[in-house]
C-alpha cells in the first residue's frame, strides 16, 4: 500500500511539472538499485543509514563479544583445563583462528552467487550459536558425567578436546558467512549517488572497528575474569546467550534494510576470463579499445550490473574481450559460450582483483604479528608477574591496552585528524587508503622490538619478579597497526571492488587475517623445529625461562622490515580503481 502511494506522488509530480520528474524520484528512492524487504525499489526515507545500521552494529558488537570473550582465552583453557603445552596450544589457537578468518570467503561467494547477504547472516548466524552451545558443553562434560559413567581422567580430557573442537569449528564456519556479509551489508546501507550519505559510508568503517574493539575490550577483560574466577562453565555460557541476543537484533531489523540483488557467482566470473584470454591466446587485443566486446545494456547477464571502463595495463586479459568473428557472430557467441568471450566489464573485474593481490600478500605478515597478542603475548604474560597492586591481572587480560588504544584513537582519527588532513592535501579520507596502511605496516617492527625488549629484562630478573604491565606499550602499539592497517585495508578492499564483488572483496581482507594466523602457526613449528634440535630446549619451551622468545621476537621485527620495503615498492605502482 505504501509502494503504491509513493508512485502516486511521483505520478501526479509528472503531471505537474515533468521536469521535476527525475527530481522527485531521486529523493524518493535510492539511486544504487537497492530493494526494501519486499523487493521493491528501496525509499529513502524509510529504509537504510543509521537507523539500519544501529541494528547491523548491535548484531557485530554481539558476535565479537562471543567471539573474542572465547579467542582470548583459549589458550589459557587450552593449557591450564585440556594440558597441552605452550607450543601446542599457539599452534591450536592459530590455526583455529585463521580458520576463522578463512571461511569468509566461502560465506561471500555464498552470498554474493546465491542467497544474499542477508539470508547468509542468518544462516551463519544460527549456526555459530550452535558451535557455541557445543563449546560450553565442554566445560559441562566433567559435571554431567560426574556421577554417571566412569572415565578416566586422560578419557575425559580427549573427549572435551572433541567436543570443543567440534564447537570452535562449527563457529568458525558461522563466522565464515556472518563476517563478511555484516561489513558490506552495512556499508550497502548508504546510497553512493547521495554525496550526504556517502560521507556517512566513509565513517562506517572506522566505527565498524570502533565498535568491534568495544565489544573486544569488554569480553577480554570482563568475560576472561568470569572465566579466570567462577569457572569455564559459565565463562563459556555468556558467549552463547550474547551471540543469540545478537541473530534477534538482526532479524529484528528487517524492515528497515536495504537489500542488494545477488549477481551471480563472482569467481566463475574470473574463471571465465581465464579460460577465454587462454583460449583466444593466439588473438590480438586491438589498438582501439571501443572494439572490445561490450554486452547490450537490455543483456540479462548485465543485469544489475555497472560498467567498468577499460584501463591499458594487464593486457593479456584484453583477450578475452577480443572480438575475432564479425560483430553479429560475436553477439551469439557470447551467451552461449562465455568461456570464450567476455564483456570488457567482466575483464576488468579480475583486472582490480589482480592488481589488489601484491598489496595483499604484504598486509597478511601485519596479521603473523598480532595473532601474537592471543599466543606467544598471553605466553609471555603467564611467565610475569600477574599482581597488580592487590589484583591479579590475567595474562589474556593484557590484550585491553591493544583495545583501548582502538577505542581512543579511532574517534580521534575519524573526528580530529581526517578533517584536518583533508584541509591540507584535499582528500576526502585525509589520507589515501594506501598511505593508511602502510604507515600501519610499520607497526609490527616496533611491535616485536618491544616485546624483545621485556623479554630480555624478564630473563635477566628473577623469575615471575618482572610485572606484565610492562608489555603495555607492545599491545598498544598493536591498536595503533590496527586502527591504520585494518581499518584501511577493510575501506581499500570495499571501496575498490567492482559492485558485483563487494562481499568477497571484502572477504579479502578476513582472508588476509586468515593467511597471517596460518603464517604464525607456520612461523612457530618451523621455529620449534630448528631450534630444538640436538635435545635443546627451544626458543619457545614450556618454561620460558630456559629459552629465549626474545629471539623469536627479533626474528619477526626483521621480517616486519623486509615486508615494509615490498609493500611500499607495490604501492607506489598500484592504479586506483577509477569512479564508475
Amino acid at each position: 500500500m505504501a509502494s503504491a502511494s509513493e508512485h502516486t506522488v511521483a505520478l501526479l509530480a509528472e503531471v505537474s511539472s515533468p521536469s521535476s520528474v527525475s527530481l522527485v524520484v531521486q529523493e524518493e528512492y535510492t539511486t544504487d538499485g537497492s530493494l526494501d524487504f519486499h523487493g521493491n525499489p528501496a525509499l529513502k526515507h524509510r529504509t537504510g543509514g543509521w537507523r539500519a545500521c544501529r541494528s547491523v552494529l548491535a548484531t557485530e558488537f554481539c558476535y565479537c563479544l562471543a567471539y573474542n570473550a572465547i579467542a582470548s582465552n583459549l589458550v589459557t583453557y587450552l593449557t591450564g583445563v585440556l594440558g597441552q603445552s605452550n607450543i601446542a596450544a599457539a599452534r591450536n589457537v592459530s590455526t583455529w583462528q585463521a580458520t576463522c578468518f578463512l571461511m569468509p570467503i566461502a560465506g561471500a561467494v555464498v552470498a554474493d552467487s546465491y542467497w544474499g547477504r542477508y539470508r547468509t547472516m542468518v544462516v551463519s548466524c544460527s549456526f555459530g550459536v550452535a558451535g557455541m552451545i557445543m563449546t560450553a558443553l565442554s566445560a559441562y562434560l566433567p559435571l554431567l558425567v560426574k556421577n554417571g559413567a566412569s572415565f578416566t581422567s586422560s578419557s575425559m580430557v580427549s573427549a572435551q578436546e572433541s567436543v570443543l573442537f567440534v564447537g570452535l569449528y562449527m563457529i568458525a564456519v558461522g563466522l565464515g558467512g556472518l563476517r563478511p556479509c555484516l561489513m558490506s551489508f552495512g556499508a550497502d546501507q548508504f546510497d553512493d549517488g547521495d554525496p550526504s550519505e556517502r560521507v556517512h559510508k566513509g565513517s562506517f568503517f572506522n566505527w565498524y572497528v570502533f565498535n568491534m574493539n568495544c565489544a573486544s575490550l569488554i569480553s577480554s577483560t570482563g568475560i576472561v575474569w568470569v572465566q579466570d574466577h567462577y569457572g569455564w562453565p559459565l565463562g563459556l555460557t555468556i558467549p552463547v546467550a550474547v551471540l543469540a541476543v545478537g541473530l534477534f537484533c538482526l532479524v529484528a531489523a528487517s524492515r528497515v534494510y536495504r537489500f542488494q540483488r545477488t549477481r551471480g557467482s563472482p569467481l566463475t566470473r574470473v574463471c571465465q576470463v581465464v579460460v577465454a584470454a587462454v583460449r583466444n591466446f593466439g588473438v590480438e587485443p586491438p589498438a582501439d579499445s571501443s572494439l572490445l566486446y561490450q554486452m547490450p545494456e537490455d543483456d540479462g547477464a548485465m543485469k544489475g550490473a555497472q560498467r567498468i571502463d577499460h584501463t591499458t595495463d594487464l593486457r593479456f586479459f584484453d583477450k578475452a574481450a577480443s572480438v575475432a568473428v564479425s560483430d553479429k557472430e560475436a553477439a551469439a557467441l557470447a551467451p552461449s559460450s562465455p568461456w570464450r568471450l567476455c564483456a570488457v566489464t567482466q575483464v576488468e573485474e579480475l583486472k582490480i582483483l589482480a592488481r589488489m593481490l601484491p598489496l595483499w600478500v604484504t598486509i597478511v605478515f601485519f596479521y603473523a604479528v598480532t595473532a601474537q597478542v592471543s599466543s606467544t603475548f598471553v605466553e609471555q604474560g603467564m611467565a610475569m608477574d600477574a599482581a597488580v597492586g592487590s589484583v591479579r591481572v590475567p595474562p589474556a587480560s593484557m590484550s585491553t591496552f591493544d583495545m583501548l588504544t582502538i577505542v581512543v584513537l579511532v574517534p580521534l582519527y575519524d573526528r580530529a585528524f581526517v578533517p584536518v588532513a583533508r584541509r591540507l592535501t584535499g582528500r576526502e579520507k585525509g589520507l589515501s587508503d594506501l598511505r593508511r596502511i602502510g604507515a600501519g605496516l610499520a607497526m609490527p617492527v616496533l611491535v616485536m622490538a618491544a616485546a624483545a625488549t621485556v623479554e630480555t629484562v624478564r630473563l635477566r630478573a628473577a623469575p615471575g619478579k618482572i610485572s606484565e604491565l610492562w608489555q603495555a606499550p607492545q599491545y598498544a602499539l598493536v591498536g595503533v597497526g590496527e586502527v591504520l592497517t585494518t581499518i584501511g585495508q577493510l575501506d581499500f578492499f570495499y571501496n575498490q571492488a567492482p559492485a558485483a564483488m563487494k562481499t568477497v572483496c571484502t572477504a579479502l581482507g578476513f582472508l588476509a587475517i586468515a593467511a597471517g594466523n596460518y603464517l604464525s602457526s607456520f612461523i612457530l613449528t618451523a621455529v620449534q623445529w630448528a631450534t630444538t634440535t640436538g635435545g635443546r630446549p627451544g626458543w619457545i619451551p614450556d618454561d620460558l625461562n630456559e629459552g629465549h622468545l626474545d629471539r623469536f621476537f627479533w626474528m619477526i621485527a626483521g621480517l616486519g622490515c623486509l615486508n615494509l620495503m615490498a609493500y611500499v615498492s607495490c604501492a607506489v605502482r598500484y592504479k586506483y580503481r577509477k569512479a564508475c
